[in-house]
């Protein structure tokens, strides 16, 4: 299920946050569903399994998985927590950043906001905004 791209600029444990978040999106993923292990999950990206721990630590700190010790790890869900003001600023320096280079590339305001709602059908596939 995980895909990793050892020439992407991205770090390899936000390449697996990236992906699970994504997974879990598209419903490939669901509340409860197990997860590899640490150790699993690295034998099979052939990674650390530190490399691994890193990117469990931080999806755990965000509310989307569990561990339970003994049980193994499983998906939490999408968190229901009110939205962290810091993140938002980032992603939206983020976004001005990207809505700027495609402005440079030639696109007027319209198709940058075709772009950004098809980015969300396909990452809510047609899910209402809770």
């Amino acid at each position: 299920m995980i895909h990793l791209d050892f020439h992407s600029s991205q770090p390899i444990y936000e390449q697996i946050i990236t992906q699970y978040k994504y997974l879990l999106l598209q419903g490939y993923l669901k509340e409860g569903d197990a997860i590899p292990s640490v150790r699993r999950l690295a034998m099979e990206l052939d990674i650390t399994p530190g490399t691994v721990a890193k990117a469990y630590r931080e999806l755990e700190q965000q509310g989307l998985i569990a561990t339970v010790r003994g049980k193994g790890t499983f998906i939490a869900g999408i968190p229901k927590a009110p939205p962290d003001a810091g993140v938002i600023d980032r992603v939206k320096e983020e976004l001005q950043t990207l809505c700027m280079e495609l402005i440079y590339q030639g696109l007027a305001r319209d198709d940058i906001q075709k772009l950004m709602e098809e980015i969300l059908e396909k990452l809510q596939g047609g899910k209402p905004n809770d």
